[in-house]
C-alpha cells in the first residue's frame, strides 16, 4: 500500500498535520509514523514555533502536548482555531485530568488522549468521525492513580506550595507531604 493510497483514506484534499510535543524523540518517532499513512508533517517544540507555523499556514489537522517548555498546549489549540476553524486536532497530555479536557475540547479540539499513545490511537483520533463514539480504554487509571493526578494538578496550580495545596484539598499538610513523596500509583 503506497502513501497515496493511505492518504485517500483521510478526509478532503489538506493532509497537513502540525505536531506540537517538546520529547523530541516521541515527537521523531510520532511524525514518521504521521508521514506513513499519508499526513505532510510539519513539527515544532515549544508554543511560540507551534504558533509562528500556525500563523504562517495554518494546518488541516493537529496533534499538541499540553504541557510545553514555554506554556501551554491549550494556547497552540486556541491560535489553530482563530486561524482555521476546521482543523481536526488532538490533545496529548501526560497528565489526563477532566478540566483541562473540558477547556481543551471548548476551545476547539476534537480529542484528548493521555500519553503515552501511539500512532494508531493519534491516527484514530485525527480521523475518527463526530459521530463515533471513542472505545473505553483497556487499561483505565485506577482510582488511586486518579486521585494523585487530582493532587498533581492542584500542587502545580498552587505552584508547589505544599501549604496552600494542602488548604485547598482539604487536607493535613503532613498528609499530603507523604502523598507527594510517594511514586505515582498504577
Amino acid at each position: 500500500m503506497t502513501t497515496q493510497d493511505i492518504a485517500s483514506g483521510l478526509p478532503g484534499e489538506d493532509h497537513s498535520l502540525l505536531l506540537v510535543d517538546d520529547d523530541k524523540p516521541f515527537l521523531t518517532r510520532l511524525a514518521r509514523a504521521m508521514e506513513s499513512r499519508g499526513f505532510a508533517v510539519d513539527t515544532a517544540e515549544s508554543v511560540e514555533e507551534a504558533v509562528a507555523k500556525v500563523r504562517s499556514n495554518p494546518p488541516a489537522y493537529a496533534v499538541v502536548d499540553m504541557r510545553l517548555g514555554d506554556g501551554n498546549g491549550l494556547d497552540v489549540v486556541s491560535a489553530i482555531q482563530e486561524r482555521r476553524e476546521d482543523t481536526r486536532t488532538v490533545i496529548l497530555t501526560g497528565y489526563g485530568n477532566i478540566a483541562t479536557a473540558v477547556t481543551a475540547v471548548k476551545l476547539g479540539a476534537i480529542d484528548y488522549l493521555s500519553k503515552p499513545a501511539d500512532a494508531d490511537d493519534v491516527y484514530a483520533a485525527l480521523t475518527n468521525s463526530s459521530g463515533e463514539r471513542a472505545a473505553p480504554p483497556e487499561n483505565p487509571m485506577s482510582a488511586d492513580r486518579v486521585r494523585w493526578e487530582h493532587i498533581q494538578r492542584v500542587y502545580e496550580m498552587c505552584e508547589r506550595n505544599v501549604s496552600e495545596t494542602a488548604r485547598r484539598l482539604n487536607m493535613h499538610r503532613r498528609t499530603l507531604q507523604r502523598i507527594l513523596a510517594k511514586r505515582a500509583p498504577r
